[in-house]
């Protein structure tokens, strides 16, 4: 790992860390709309509409959980939204709205759970909705999500 990844990536490893440890554990992933973003990554997306959307499904006390391991301190206060709080007993998903009150996360659309990673759904549908986002070569286009949502909320201050 590079030390850095998206929500897939974290969701990924969350549950593999749990499942080491004799947690069942799969990958849930969803569409989500996502009101807190970076002007270049909505140029590149073209949407607010982020999909698949990766989380953990943690199965503890009986019950699938979804555990949502995205966001770490740093960009929580970039964005100005609480951390996730997860009490093992009840869904972890982002919040609804930042610390301000205004919209931060929807989810809209729930594509299922996956003991395997999907990633064939995946690729398949993140190009076919973020076409911008890929180089003519079919790679990535990078960028460092956390310095752009810091150079904004500097510049909005």
């Amino acid at each position: 790992m590079r030390g850095q990844g998206y929500c897939v990536h974290k969701a990924i490893v969350l549950a593999a860390v749990a499942r080491a440890i004799g947690i069942p554990s799969r990958l849930g992933l969803a569409d989500v709309r996502n009101h807190l973003s970076t002007e270049r990554l909505r140029k590149i997306l073209k949407t607010d509409i982020y999909v698949c959307h990766g989380y953990a499904e943690l199965f503890l006390n009986g019950l699938w959980l979804k555990v949502t391991p995205t966001f770490n301190m740093s960009l929580c206060e970039k964005f100005g939204v609480k951390p996730l709080e997860f009490d093992g007993h009840s869904d972890c998903l982002f919040h609804e709205f930042d610390s301000s009150g205004n919209r931060h996360m929807e989810y809209i659309n729930y594509r299922g759970s996956f003991a395997d990673v999907p990633f064939d759904l995946i690729s398949s549908t993140m190009q076919a909705n973020y076409p911008g986002a890929y180089s003519t070569n079919g790679s990535v286009v990078e960028g460092d999500f956390a310095a752009e949502a810091k150079k904004e909320m500097h510049t909005l201050k």
